[in-house]
C-alpha cells in the first residue's frame, strides 16, 4: 500500500486528513483503514510524509515551508542546514533549538528571499557514536566532559571499559544504552592519549569528524602483499618514459608525491607531460584497502598532521613518485600551442623514474629571484620554459574567465611538543601557480576526452553563482561606499572577473573578495557534468591526486576500463551508472568533513597561539559584524571577537541594513572593512575563542 499512498500523495498540496486519503484510495474495509494509518505513520516516522497539528498529511516534499538537511555550526554562534540543490538555510543561535554539528534536521524556512533563513523544528537522526571527551575525576568517580559543550548529556560510563583511563585522557566513547532523553550508558572504546600530549588535540577534531587514523587489521593483511618496489611484470604494454626528463614539485615537507611534469618543445608548440602515480595499480576495488578508500573520501591535512587515505606503505611508498625511485603512472601528455590552446593529446599507461624532488621554495627562487639552488642547476631553463607555458595557459584561462581569487592561507607554526608558536599569512607564488595550471591542464583534457564518448565518469562541477545573490552582494558593497559598473543581470564567469578587478585596489580587497567567493555555490563532485563555473571550464575532473583523493582514484580506474580494458558492455555501463552517483555524493560529504576538521584545527591553534600573546596589540580589519559585536581579523589571518559590551563611551546598536555598529550618542560607527587597532584580551583553546578589545585613539597614539 506504501506505493499507491505516494502516488496519492504526489500531486497534492493541500494536506489531507485519514478518511480524505482513504477516500481518495477507494478503500472499502476497516482493515485497509488500520493499515493506511499504519503506512501514514511509517512514512512520517522516515520523514517523507509530514503531518500537521491538525492530524492532516502532506509529502514533505511538497511543503515548500519545510525543509529537511544537515546542520552545519558556525563557532560564532550561527549555522546552516544545508540543502541540496537548494540555497543553504541561515539558522540563528537563538532558532538552533539544540542542533548540533552534523544533526540532520527538520527545519521552518522563516525568511525567503537571496538570504532565506529559517528555524529548526525537529533534530531528526543524530549520530551520538563518535563523540570525544575528557576524562574528570568527580567525587562519584571518573566522569566525561564532551569537548562539543552544545551536547547537553548526562553520561555513565562503563566502568570495564574505564580501567586504562585517568584524568586527562582524551577518549573516543560509544553509546551503548539509552536510559532517558538526555542520559546514556557509554563505553570507552579508544584512549587517544592525554590532552596535554602533543597531537593529541588535533586527534580529537579529527576523531569528531569521522576521520580515523588507524586502518584496522585487513588493510594491515592486505598491505603484505603490498611490493615496496615496482616489479618488471607490471611494466608489461606500459610505456616507458624512464629516459625522459621528469621531476615533481612540492612542499618541502611532503612525503605523498602523486604528480611529475615534463616539457619538451615541438616548434612553436609546447609538450606537457602530467604523469600521475598509478594508485589504481595497487588500490583495487572489493577490497579492505579499496574499501577503506572509499570511506575515508580524501587525506587529511590538519596543520602538521597528516591522516592520509592510503597507508603509509602506499602514499609514501611505492605509490610515491620519489625521487629516483621506478613509479607506474598515468600520463596526459598535451602538445599546447603559443596560444595555450591543447591541439593533441594522449592518455596512456607508463612508468617513469624521477630525476629530482623540487620544493615550491627552491622554485620560486629560480623563478621570481633567479637564484638556483645547488642541485637545480641543469633543470633551471626547463623550469623557465614551463613557467613561459604557465603563464600561457593562465592568459588563456583569463580570456575565456578563470576567476583568480587568490586568497592567502595561514601556516601555523608549531614546536616539536605540537604547541603553535606561530601564526604566517602563506602566498603563493609562480611555483604553486605553475603546478596549478599544468594540473587544471591535465584534469580539463581527461575530463574533455570521456565526455565526448559520452561514458559515465566523475565530474568536478561548479554550478552558476544565483543572480540574486551576487546582486545582494552589489548592495552591500553600496552599503559601503562602492558603485560597481558591471552589471550582473547577464552573470558569466567574465562578469565575476570584472567584479574583482574592480575591488581589486579597495582597501577592505581581501575581506570583500572572500565574502564574494562565499556568494557563489560550492564546488562538488556529479556524475553529470554541469561544467565548472569557477574554471570557465565545459568539463572538468580530478585526475591529478589519486594518492590524496578517492574521486581521483575513480577516475583512474575508469580511464583504465575504458581506454585500456575496452570494456564498454552494458552490464558495466549500467553498473556505473548507479554506483558513481553514490561515489560523487560521499566523496562530497568527505570533502566537506574535511575542510570542517582543518577549519576547527585551525581555529584551535590559533586561539592556543593567542594564549600566549593576551594583552599585545595589533592593527585588525573588521570582517563581519553582528548584534553582539564585530570580528576583526589580524594581519596574520588570526580572528576573533570584540564584544559590543567591551566598547566604551556609548550604548552601540546594530543596524543591519548598514551592516554597522552605531553608538546612540556618538553616532561612531563601526562597520565591515574599518581599520583600527585591538588588543588580545583573552583567549581559550579548548573552545576555540579569541576576544578583542579596541585600544582608545589616545592609547592608540601612545603605542606608536
Amino acid at each position: 500500500m506504501k506505493k499507491q499512498v505516494l502516488q496519492c500523495l504526489e500531486n497534492v498540496y493541500e494536506a489531507k486528513d485519514l478518511i480524505e486519503l482513504n477516500d481518495m484510495l477507494g478503500l472499502k474495509t476497516a482493515e485497509e483503514l488500520r493499515e493506511l494509518q499504519e503506512v501514514l505513520e511509517e512514512l512520517v516516522n522516515n520523514y517523507i510524509v509530514f503531518k500537521t497539528k491538525k492530524d492532516k498529511y502532506l509529502l514533505l516534499k511538497n511543503c515548500p515551508g519545510l525543509k529537511i538537511g544537515k546542520y552545519s555550526a558556525n563557532k560564532k554562534g550561527f549555522g546552516f542546514v544545508i540543502l541540496n540543490k537548494e540555497d543553504d538555510l541561515y539558522i540563528r543561535e537563538e532558532d538552533s533549538n539544540g542542533a548540533i554539528q552534523d544533526d540532520i534536521v527538520l527545519a521552518e524556512v522563516t525568511k525567503k528571499g537571496v538570504k532565506p533563513e529559517g528555524k529548526i523544528i525537529r533534530i531528526i537522526k543524530r549520530d551520538l557514536n563518535n563523540l570525544v571527551g575528557e576524562i574528570m575525576e568527580t567525587k562519584k568517580g571518573l566522569s566525561i566532559k564532551l569537548d562539543d559543550e552544545k551536547i547537553d548529556l548526562e553520561i555513565n560510563l562503563n566502568k570495564e571499559t574505564l580501567k586504562n583511563c585517568v584524568p586527562g585522557h582524551k577518549v573516543l566513547i560509544h553509546l551503548t544504552k539509552k536510559i532517558s532523553n538526555k542520559r546514556y550508558c557509554a563505553d570507552v572504546i579508544k584512549i587517544l592519549g592525554h590532552k596535554d600530549d602533543p597531537g593529541v588535540d588535533i586527534l580529537s577534531i579529527a576523531y569528531k569528524y569521522q576521520i580515523d587514523p588507524d586502518f584496522g587489521a585487513d588493510v594491515e593483511r592486505e598491505l603484505e602483499d603490498i611490493p615496496t618496489e615496482v616489479d618488471k611484470a607490471s611494466l608489461l604494454n606500459r610505456r616507458d618514459l624512464t629516459n625522459e626528463v621528469i621531476f615533481t614539485i612540492d612542499g618541502s615537507h611532503t612525503k605523498d608525491i602523486d604528480d611529475a611534469i615534463s616539457l619538451k618543445r615541438d616548434g612553436e608548440n609546447y609538450i606537457l607531460g602530467v604523469h600521475i602515480a598509478d594508485v589504481s595499480n595497487y588500490v583495487k576495488e572489493n577490497t579492505a584497502l579499496g574499501d577503506k578508500a572509499y570511506e575515508r573520501g580524501t587525506s587529511n591535512y590538519l596543520a602538521n598532521t597528516v591522516i592520509p587515505m592510503l597507508p603509509h606503505k602506499l602514499s609514501n611508498g611505492i605509490c610515491s613518485l620519489n625521487e629516483g625511485a621506478l613509479r607506474l603512472t598515468m600520463s596526459c601528455v598535451m602538445t599546447i600551442n603559443k596560444q595555450g590552446k591543447v591541439i593533441d593529446y594522449d592518455i596512456f599507461e607508463s612508468y617513469i623514474k624521477s630525476a629530482k624532488k623540487m620544493t615550491y621554495e627552491a622554485v620560486n627562487d629560480i623563478l621570481m629571484r633567479d637564484i638556483i639552488a645547488p642541485g637545480y642547476e641543469p633543470f633551471a631553463d626547463t623550469l623557465k620554459e614551463m613557467n613561459e607555458l604557465a603563464h600561457i595557459l593562465r592568459k588563456e584561462k583569463m580570456s575565456r574567465g578563470y576567476i583568480d581569487f587568490d586568497l592567502d592561507e595561514p601556516e601555523i607554526i608549531q614546536d616539536e611538543q605540537g604547541r603553535a608558536i606561530d601564526i604566517v599569512r602563506v602566498e603563493r607564488e609562480d611555483g604553486e601557480k605553475l603546478i596549478e595550471d599544468f594540473m587544471i591542464a591535465a584534469n580539463e583534457t581527461v575530463a574533455s576526452h570521456i565526455y565526448n564518448m559520452d561514458l559515465p565518469f566523475i565530474y568536478r562541477v561548479h554550478g552558476k553563482p544565483n543572480t540574486e545573490k551576487i546582486e545582494d552582494f552589489t548592495n552591500l558593497l553600496k552599503i559601503l561606499g562602492y558603485q560597481l559598473q558591471t552589471k550582473v543581470y547577464d552573470l558569466t564567469p567574465i562578469t565575476m572577473q570584472h567584479i574583482l578587478k574592480e575591488l581589486d585596489d579597495k582597501p577592505e580587497f581581501t575581506i570583500l573578495s572572500s565574502m564574494l567567493l562565499r556568494s557563489m555555490k560550492k564546488a562538488e563532485y556529479s556524475k553529470e557534468n554541469i561544467g565548472h563555473f569557477g574554471l570557465a571550464s565545459k568539463a572538468y575532473t580530478h585526475f591529478t591526486s589519486p594518492i590524496r583523493r578517492f574521486p581521483d582514484l575513480t577516475v583512474h580506474r575508469l580511464l583504465k576500463k575504458y581506454l585500456v580494458e575496452k570494456d564498454f558492455s552494458m552490464h558495466t555501463i549500467d553498473y556505473l551508472n548507479t554506483s558513481l552517483v553514490q561515489i560523487a555524493e560521499h566523496s562530497s560529504e568527505r570533502e566537506v568533513a574535511a575542510q570542517q576538521a582543518e577549519r576547527d584545527v585551525a581555529d584551535m591553534k590559533m586561539a592556543e597561539y593567542m594564549e600566549s600573546h593576551i594583552g599585545e596589540i595589533y592593527d585588525a580589519i573588521i570582517d563581519s559584524v553582528t548584534n553582539y559585536g564585530f570580528y576583526v581579523e589580524l594581519p596574520n589571518l588570526v580572528e576573533g571577537l570584540v564584544h559590543v559590551n567591551s566598547l566604551k563611551g556609548d550604548y552601540y546598536e546594530y543596524v543591519p541594513d548598514l551592516l554597522s555598529l552605531i553608538g546612540k550618542s556618538t553616532k561612531k560607527t563601526y562597520r565591515i572593512g574599518d581599520k583600527l587597532r585591538v588588543r588580545c584580551v583573552s583567549a581559550n583553546k579548548e573552545t576555540a575563542l579569541i576576544d578583542f578589545e579596541v585600544v582608545e585613539e589616545q592609547e592608540n597614539g601612545s603605542q606608536e
